[in-house]
């Protein structure tokens, strides 16, 4: 029986990998209680005590706007603790599979980024990513797998939907961004494409994964606004209003477009459903989870 190994247990993506977890495998969860990733002695103690063969690094710290305040912290979680982790599968000849974003890329482009791409990032959050993309690379050169992922979201943890949700019943309207592509990507979806990628052990190097389609912020919050209402997690509808990005100031850039090229990885796992599909059955299952109590 396969020993994995997840870090980032609590979050979005740990939780759903989690939920997803195949047979034949023994399951080790790391949230951050048992695991603080600044500290590299408590990565390394858990790992020993473990002895994973695959680990899969689905922590990060993600708040894009406070990273720009908190730059030792980020680099810290994103980019020292993918250095360890790359260093001890090094040694104990483990696979890691690590999760990064889209915000490595400037979003100026003008077409999707595949991952030969050069890299640009805009704030500390995609420099910190950036970097534990390079720890990896320098140690572990393309044995390892590092999945590029854009703007998920799941019924766990702070994210876009649910707080998009929130706002939508406590307005009477809201102003969203429509000037910022990218795909909005299922954390059920990930995480199941990470377990097909824990059977393919060939499949390593830099690649690419979101839920098919693009969207912009404003054509997000509509989609979110129906399927909410079509599942009953809003009562009522309320006008959502288009903005640029430049009436929404926040500390971080955005990328304008980071619309990610998946060819590669839908070849090697099958290509993923439609973003508006994958909100859907991501609130049917909210929705049960909730009827269920």
């Amino acid at each position: 029986m396969r020993q994995v190994c997840i870090l980032g247990a609590g979050g979005q993506l740990g939780q759903e990998l989690q939920r997803r977890c195949p047979a034949g495998v023994s399951l080790h969860a790391i949230d951050r209680v048992a695991a603080d990733l600044t500290q590299p002695a408590q990565i390394r103690a858990v790992l020993e005590r473990l002895q994973p063969d695959i680990i899969i690094n689905a922590a990060a710290y993600t708040a894009v706007d406070r990273a720009e305040s908190e730059p030792e912290l980020a680099h810290a979680v994103n980019a020292g603790a993918p250095r360890v982790l790359a260093e001890w599968a090094q040694g104990h000849a483990a696979r890691l599979l690590q999760v990064s974003t889209d915000f490595v890329f400037d979003g100026s482009q003008g077409r999707p980024y595949t991952p030969a791409d050069p890299i640009a990032p805009l704030g500390v959050y995609g420099a910190s990513k950036a970097a534990g993309e390079e720890n990896i690379r320098n140690t572990l050169g393309e044995t390892a797998l590092i999945l590029r992922t854009a703007w998920v979201y799941s019924q766990f943890g702070n994210n876009f939907v649910k707080t998009m949700l929130r706002l939508m019943a406590e307005r009477e309207s809201l102003s969203v961004v429509g000037d910022q592509i990218g795909t909005p990507t299922w954390a059920g979806g990930l995480a199941a494409a990470l377990w097909r990628a824990v059977e393919q052990p060939e499949f390593t190097g830099t690649q690419h994964w979101t839920d098919a389609g693009v969207a912009s912020w404003y054509d997000f919050a509509v989609a979110i606004q129906e399927e909410g209402l079509q599942h009953g997690l809003l009562a009522r509808q309320i006008p959502i209003q288009m903005i640029p990005a430049t009436a929404y100031p926040t500390p971080a850039q955005r990328p304008a477009c980071a619309v990610l090229d998946k060819t590669g990885s839908y070849a090697a796992l099958g290509a993923a459903p439609h973003w508006r599909v994958q909100l859907r059955q991501m609130m049917s299952e909210w929705q049960e989870g909730i009827h269920n109590g």
